[in-house]
């Protein structure tokens, strides 16, 4: 049994009970779009593979918490949301946004070479982080 879910399961029957909806919770990914072109030219799956490191480190990382706990309880639900960042540049300006603003997540690098290729965030509600995620697009 996970730490933490009796909690959340009160939680979400409390609200239930009151008729009002529990939070979507998502896991937002940003994830490099210049590793798949010319001169990186990664394959898709090496991509895929950085993005899913990214968000099992953030949820494990980060399975105390109550939005996690939450977000776990039903895995034929979970949502998450794979944007793109431009560049590394770009990829760690976000990561020092999201630091300064105190929002939990987890910047993967790709060892041996140490490279930033993907941010996690742990599970939020949108409302919380969307106002830092607004100018990048969906991964395509």
């Amino acid at each position: 049994m996970l730490r933490g879910v009796g909690p959340v399961f009160r939680v979400v029957r409390k609200m239930a009970a009151s008729g009002a909806e529990p939070q979507v919770l998502v896991q937002y990914l940003v994830l490099r779009k210049d590793l798949s072109q010319a001169p990186f030219s990664w394959p898709a799956g090496a991509l895929v593979a950085q993005a899913c490191h990214a968000a099992t480190a953030a949820l494990h990382t980060h399975r105390d918490h109550p939005h996690t706990a939450a977000y776990l309880q039903e895995l034929g639900r979970m949502r998450k949301v794979v944007l793109e960042a431009p560049d590394e540049t770009t990829l760690k300006e976000l990561a020092e946004t999201l630091q300064q603003k105190n929002i939990d997540h987890m910047v993967w690098l790709e060892q041996p070479e140490n490279i930033a290729t993907c941010i996690a965030l742990r599970p939020y509600p949108k409302e919380e982080v969307g106002q830092y995620l607004k100018k990048f697009r969906l991964f395509k």
